[in-house]
């Protein structure tokens, strides 16, 4: 990973914000890009007052955005002094994932940090993940522990999103004290008329010089999800990777079951690639 960009909450709460971010980029050699999204000011309807209270709100959005955007020598300092070797620090206006989509044109992984274990916010992040069009490392609420690629996990079953992943985590797993295959059910891709490529797992990691070792899960659905924490937690794994599956329906998003769990009750960082 070169570029990291992470998002944020607030413009003075860089620990809780972007803490894990600014140590990841410091143990990966790259540079950070910390982020504050401010909501586009809308006018709700035509009530009475209904003007004079939205010059008000966006009053209010406009000062916050003036402190944010005052807020980038601070944070480039504090960054720094977390050993990160560049950090640059962005204020935008619009939809979280739009913003983050843009930005993602010029970096590598996005890292989001939930605030808590709630379905909706594991959900909402989720969400954010997908559309940002990034690999995305998901940090658990409260997590204290220092980025490490000691162990790694990957979770495998032949899928486009999983190769997907793999490939994107290729330059952590390269970095990787070690690496543990959880392998589930494999759809045989000849199965059906028109079938595509196989990829080769065992070759891919042969080409790129990365030992693994394989575990297998017997599971599927949400039991598949549960399945790979468990065994991602035997293995001690301090950063799993896999696929993240999901759709977009009714204007929100529907998750794969897997995914859903390990987004909701993961005890590690997550780094997910739809």
């Amino acid at each position: 990973m070169q570029s990291i960009l992470a998002l944020g909450n607030s413009h003075d709460r860089w620990d809780a914000d972007f803490g894990y971010a600014a140590k990841f980029a410091a143990l990966t050699e790259s540079s950070l890009t910390g982020t504050l999204v401010c909501p586009t000011p809308s006018a709700s309807g035509a009530l009475y007052g209904a003007t004079e209270a939205f010059a008000l709100i966006l009053e209010s959005i406009r000062s916050a955005e003036r402190k944010a955007y005052e807020a980038r020598g601070e944070f480039e300092k504090w960054a720094r002094d977390q050993g990160v070797r560049h950090a640059a620090w962005q204020v935008a206006e619009g939809s979280v994932p739009d913003v983050l989509r843009h930005l993602g044109n010029w970096h590598d992984l996005l890292v989001l940090t939930r605030r808590d274990w709630g379905d909706a916010e594991a959900a909402q992040i989720g969400a954010v993940a997908i559309r940002s069009g990034l690999p995305a490392l998901v940090v658990p609420p409260d997590f204290d522990d220092a980025p490490s690629l000691r162990s790694v996990a990957v979770a495998w079953n032949g899928s486009a999103e999983a190769v997907r992943a793999i490939h994107a985590a290729r330059p952590l797993l390269e970095r990787a004290g070690r690496v543990t295959v959880l392998s589930g059910e494999i759809r045989d891709p000849f199965s059906e008329i028109g079938w595509l490529p196989n990829f080769n797992l065992e070759s891919y990691f042969a080409r790129h010089a990365i030992p693994v070792s394989f575990v297998a899960i017997g599971a599927s659905g949400a039991d598949a999800g549960r399945a790979i924490l468990d065994a991602a937690a035997a293995n001690e794994a301090t950063l799993l990777v896999m696929g993240a599956y999901g759709r977009s329906r009714f204007s929100e998003w529907a998750f794969g079951g897997a995914t859903r769990h390990a987004l909701a009750h993961a005890p590690m960082p997550l780094l997910l690639r739809h």
